[in-house]
Protein backbone atom coordinates (compact mmCIF):
# COMPACT_ATOMS: atom_id res chain seq x y z
CA UNK A 1 0.00 0.00 0.00
CA UNK A 2 0.87 3.52 -1.16
CA UNK A 3 0.98 6.29 2.05
CA UNK A 4 -1.91 8.09 0.32
CA UNK A 5 -3.80 4.64 0.62
CA UNK A 6 -3.22 4.01 3.88
CA UNK A 7 -4.52 7.57 4.70
CA UNK A 8 -7.99 6.89 2.75
CA UNK A 9 -8.10 3.81 4.57
CA UNK A 10 -7.96 5.41 7.88
CA UNK A 11 -9.84 7.84 6.79
CA UNK A 12 -12.51 5.66 6.48
CA UNK A 13 -12.25 4.20 9.32
CA UNK A 14 -12.82 7.74 11.15
CA UNK A 15 -15.89 8.83 9.24
CA UNK A 16 -17.45 5.19 10.47
CA UNK A 17 -17.06 6.17 14.21
CA UNK A 18 -17.58 10.21 13.15
CA UNK A 19 -20.82 9.50 11.54
CA UNK A 20 -22.13 7.61 14.40
CA UNK A 21 -20.83 9.94 17.04
CA UNK A 22 -22.11 13.41 15.35
CA UNK A 23 -25.07 13.36 13.01
CA UNK A 24 -25.51 15.75 9.84
CA UNK A 25 -28.02 17.49 11.56
CA UNK A 26 -25.38 18.61 14.28
CA UNK A 27 -23.22 19.84 11.88
CA UNK A 28 -25.87 21.93 10.36
CA UNK A 29 -27.44 23.38 13.43
CA UNK A 30 -24.18 24.81 14.71
CA UNK A 31 -23.53 28.58 14.29
CA UNK A 32 -20.36 28.64 12.30
CA UNK A 33 -22.58 26.82 9.61
CA UNK A 34 -24.80 29.72 8.98
CA UNK A 35 -21.81 32.02 8.89
CA UNK A 36 -21.10 33.68 5.03
CA UNK A 37 -17.66 32.51 3.71
CA UNK A 38 -14.82 34.63 3.00
CA UNK A 39 -13.75 34.24 -0.60
CA UNK A 40 -10.15 32.44 -0.89
CA UNK A 41 -9.93 33.23 -4.64
CA UNK A 42 -10.77 36.76 -4.60
CA UNK A 43 -8.11 37.12 -1.34
CA UNK A 44 -5.43 35.38 -3.88
CA UNK A 45 -6.04 37.64 -6.80
CA UNK A 46 -5.93 41.45 -4.00
CA UNK A 47 -2.97 42.72 -4.92
CA UNK A 48 -2.12 44.30 -1.41
CA UNK A 49 -1.42 40.39 -0.57
CA UNK A 50 1.50 37.86 -1.27
CA UNK A 51 -0.75 35.26 -3.12
CA UNK A 52 0.15 32.66 -0.07
CA UNK A 53 -1.71 30.25 1.58
CA UNK A 54 0.15 29.73 4.59
CA UNK A 55 -0.03 26.63 5.94
CA UNK A 56 -0.15 25.66 9.81
CA UNK A 57 1.20 21.63 9.88
CA UNK A 58 2.80 20.02 12.83
CA UNK A 59 3.95 17.02 11.40
CA UNK A 60 3.83 14.61 8.22
CA UNK A 61 4.21 11.18 7.15
CA UNK A 62 7.68 11.92 5.56
CA UNK A 63 8.88 14.27 8.09
CA UNK A 64 7.84 13.38 11.09
CA UNK A 65 7.31 16.10 13.92
CA UNK A 66 8.05 19.48 12.12
CA UNK A 67 6.68 21.83 14.64
CA UNK A 68 4.56 20.73 17.64
CA UNK A 69 5.23 23.85 19.96
CA UNK A 70 4.04 27.23 18.05
CA UNK A 71 0.35 28.15 19.05
CA UNK A 72 -2.05 27.95 15.98
CA UNK A 73 -4.19 31.18 16.88
CA UNK A 74 -0.99 33.29 17.10
CA UNK A 75 1.01 31.31 13.53
CA UNK A 76 -2.15 31.84 11.20
CA UNK A 77 -3.45 35.45 12.89
CA UNK A 78 0.28 36.36 12.19
CA UNK A 79 0.55 34.88 8.79
CA UNK A 80 -2.60 37.34 7.68
CA UNK A 81 -0.96 40.63 9.84
CA UNK A 82 2.43 39.96 7.21
CA UNK A 83 0.48 39.57 4.05
CA UNK A 84 -0.82 36.29 3.32
CA UNK A 85 -3.66 35.49 1.23
CA UNK A 86 -5.28 32.86 3.39
CA UNK A 87 -3.76 29.96 5.93
CA UNK A 88 -4.49 26.23 5.15
CA UNK A 89 -4.91 24.14 8.42
CA UNK A 90 -4.31 20.52 8.74
CA UNK A 91 -7.08 18.47 10.36
CA UNK A 92 -6.00 14.97 10.09
CA UNK A 93 -5.20 13.69 13.41
CA UNK A 94 -3.46 10.28 12.76
CA UNK A 95 -0.87 11.22 10.12
CA UNK A 96 -0.60 15.02 9.96
CA UNK A 97 -1.13 15.99 13.71
CA UNK A 98 -4.28 18.15 12.98
CA UNK A 99 -7.59 18.52 14.33
CA UNK A 100 -11.25 20.08 13.99
CA UNK A 101 -10.26 22.15 16.83
CA UNK A 102 -7.29 23.16 15.53
CA UNK A 103 -8.94 24.99 12.54
CA UNK A 104 -11.99 26.11 15.17
CA UNK A 105 -9.09 27.91 16.85
CA UNK A 106 -7.58 29.34 13.95
CA UNK A 107 -11.37 30.72 12.73
CA UNK A 108 -12.18 32.65 16.33
CA UNK A 109 -11.70 36.13 15.73
CA UNK A 110 -10.22 35.81 12.37
CA UNK A 111 -11.23 37.66 9.23
CA UNK A 112 -9.52 35.47 6.60
CA UNK A 113 -10.35 32.38 4.17
CA UNK A 114 -9.58 29.61 5.77
CA UNK A 115 -8.69 26.46 3.52
CA UNK A 116 -9.10 22.87 5.54
CA UNK A 117 -6.28 20.72 4.14
CA UNK A 118 -7.28 16.94 4.66
CA UNK A 119 -8.39 13.91 2.86
CA UNK A 120 -12.02 14.53 1.97
CA UNK A 121 -13.64 11.02 0.44
CA UNK A 122 -17.30 11.74 1.48
CA UNK A 123 -19.67 14.51 1.29
CA UNK A 124 -20.01 14.05 5.32
CA UNK A 125 -16.45 15.80 5.04
CA UNK A 126 -17.81 18.42 3.25
CA UNK A 127 -21.02 19.61 5.65
CA UNK A 128 -18.43 19.18 8.56
CA UNK A 129 -16.38 21.55 6.73
CA UNK A 130 -18.60 24.15 6.51
CA UNK A 131 -19.70 23.35 10.18
CA UNK A 132 -16.25 24.40 11.67
CA UNK A 133 -15.70 27.45 9.61
CA UNK A 134 -13.72 26.49 6.81
CA UNK A 135 -14.03 28.77 4.08
CA UNK A 136 -12.85 26.31 1.36
CA UNK A 137 -11.97 22.64 0.78
CA UNK A 138 -8.71 20.80 -0.85
CA UNK A 139 -10.34 17.68 -3.08
CA UNK A 140 -7.29 15.21 -4.05
CA UNK A 141 -7.65 14.37 -7.94
CA UNK A 142 -5.21 11.03 -6.77
CA UNK A 143 -7.64 9.93 -4.07
CA UNK A 144 -10.93 10.20 -6.02
CA UNK A 145 -12.79 9.31 -9.18
CA UNK A 146 -13.96 12.20 -11.35
CA UNK A 147 -17.96 11.56 -10.78
CA UNK A 148 -16.77 11.76 -6.84
CA UNK A 149 -14.81 15.29 -7.36
CA UNK A 150 -18.31 16.45 -9.18
CA UNK A 151 -20.55 15.30 -6.49
CA UNK A 152 -18.12 16.63 -3.71
CA UNK A 153 -17.33 20.17 -5.61
CA UNK A 154 -21.56 20.39 -6.19
CA UNK A 155 -21.92 20.07 -2.38
CA UNK A 156 -19.38 22.60 -1.43
CA UNK A 157 -20.55 25.08 -3.67
CA UNK A 158 -24.28 24.43 -2.88
CA UNK A 159 -22.62 25.45 0.61
CA UNK A 160 -20.86 28.52 -0.31
CA UNK A 161 -17.68 26.94 0.15
CA UNK A 162 -14.78 27.08 -2.61
CA UNK A 163 -13.54 24.22 -4.12
CA UNK A 164 -9.47 23.66 -4.43
CA UNK A 165 -9.05 20.48 -6.79
CA UNK A 166 -5.64 19.31 -6.15
CA UNK A 167 -3.65 17.56 -9.15
CA UNK A 168 -0.22 15.88 -9.69
CA UNK A 169 -0.38 14.21 -13.10
CA UNK A 170 -1.99 14.92 -16.69
CA UNK A 171 -4.20 12.81 -16.45
CA UNK A 172 -6.02 14.11 -13.69
CA UNK A 173 -6.54 17.09 -15.59
CA UNK A 174 -9.76 15.32 -16.66
CA UNK A 175 -11.38 15.36 -13.39
CA UNK A 176 -11.72 19.01 -13.05
CA UNK A 177 -15.15 20.47 -13.31
CA UNK A 178 -17.01 23.70 -13.55
CA UNK A 179 -17.45 23.92 -10.06
CA UNK A 180 -14.18 23.49 -8.62
CA UNK A 181 -12.53 27.36 -8.08
CA UNK A 182 -8.84 26.74 -8.04
CA UNK A 183 -6.53 24.34 -9.32
CA UNK A 184 -3.73 23.38 -6.74
CA UNK A 185 -0.74 21.48 -8.89
CA UNK A 186 1.13 19.85 -6.12
CA UNK A 187 4.80 19.12 -6.41
CA UNK A 188 4.79 16.31 -4.05
CA UNK A 189 3.70 13.00 -4.72
CA UNK A 190 1.19 11.62 -2.60
CA UNK A 191 1.87 8.13 -3.45
CA UNK A 192 6.13 8.72 -2.81
CA UNK A 193 6.20 11.82 -0.93
CA UNK A 194 9.09 12.77 -3.09
CA UNK A 195 8.64 16.07 -4.22
CA UNK A 196 9.53 18.09 -7.95
CA UNK A 197 8.97 21.36 -8.61
CA UNK A 198 9.10 20.90 -12.26
CA UNK A 199 5.31 19.57 -11.88
CA UNK A 200 4.24 22.76 -11.92
CA UNK A 201 6.26 24.49 -14.50
CA UNK A 202 4.88 21.08 -16.49
CA UNK A 203 1.67 21.37 -15.68
CA UNK A 204 1.08 25.39 -16.18
CA UNK A 205 -0.21 25.32 -19.68
CA UNK A 206 -2.44 22.26 -19.53
CA UNK A 207 -5.10 24.00 -16.78
CA UNK A 208 -7.97 25.32 -18.67
CA UNK A 209 -8.36 28.67 -18.56
CA UNK A 210 -10.78 30.37 -16.12
CA UNK A 211 -9.47 28.77 -13.04
CA UNK A 212 -6.79 30.08 -10.62
CA UNK A 213 -3.80 28.37 -11.18
CA UNK A 214 -1.87 27.45 -6.90
CA UNK A 215 1.64 25.49 -7.07
CA UNK A 216 1.72 23.20 -3.95
CA UNK A 217 4.80 21.78 -2.08
CA UNK A 218 8.78 22.24 -2.40
CA UNK A 219 9.14 25.82 -2.58
CA UNK A 220 11.36 26.70 -0.76
CA UNK A 221 12.83 30.35 -1.62
CA UNK A 222 11.10 33.71 -2.94
CA UNK A 223 13.15 32.89 -6.09
CA UNK A 224 10.56 29.71 -6.73
CA UNK A 225 8.16 31.81 -6.92
CA UNK A 226 9.16 34.52 -8.96
CA UNK A 227 9.60 31.74 -11.43
CA UNK A 228 6.21 29.98 -11.33
CA UNK A 229 4.69 33.18 -11.50
CA UNK A 230 5.58 33.47 -15.32
CA UNK A 231 4.32 30.10 -15.74
CA UNK A 232 1.03 32.08 -14.48
CA UNK A 233 0.36 30.58 -11.16
CA UNK A 234 -1.54 33.30 -9.02
CA UNK A 235 -0.80 31.24 -5.72
CA UNK A 236 1.27 29.28 -3.70
CA UNK A 237 1.05 27.27 -0.57
CA UNK A 238 3.83 27.24 1.86
CA UNK A 239 3.93 24.99 4.87
CA UNK A 240 6.77 23.58 6.19
CA UNK A 241 9.15 26.17 4.90
CA UNK A 242 7.51 28.36 7.80
CA UNK A 243 6.43 25.41 10.02
CA UNK A 244 9.94 23.69 10.40
CA UNK A 245 10.99 27.14 11.87
CA UNK A 246 11.08 28.35 15.82
CA UNK A 247 9.25 31.54 14.86
CA UNK A 248 6.98 30.03 11.59
CA UNK A 249 5.19 34.27 11.19
CA UNK A 250 9.22 35.80 11.53
CA UNK A 251 9.97 33.06 8.52
CA UNK A 252 6.98 34.11 6.95
CA UNK A 253 7.72 37.75 7.23
CA UNK A 254 11.06 37.29 5.56
CA UNK A 255 10.35 35.20 3.23
CA UNK A 256 7.82 37.65 1.35
CA UNK A 257 10.27 40.51 2.02
CA UNK A 258 12.33 38.59 -0.95
CA UNK A 259 9.20 38.42 -3.25
CA UNK A 260 9.47 42.78 -3.38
Amino acid sequence: MTILDKIIENKRRELNLLTEATPVRDLENSILFKRQIISLSEFILDKSKTGIIAEFKRKSPSKGIINSLSAIEEVTSGYFREGASGVSVLTDTQFFGGSNADLLRARNKSIFPILRKDFIIDEYQVIESKSIGADAIILIAAALGKQEINNLSVLARSLGMEVLLEIHEPDELEKINQYVNIIGVNNRNLKTFEVNIDISEKLAAKIPNGFLKISESGISSPRVIKNLRVFGYNGFLIGEKFMGTPDPVKAFSEFVKDLI
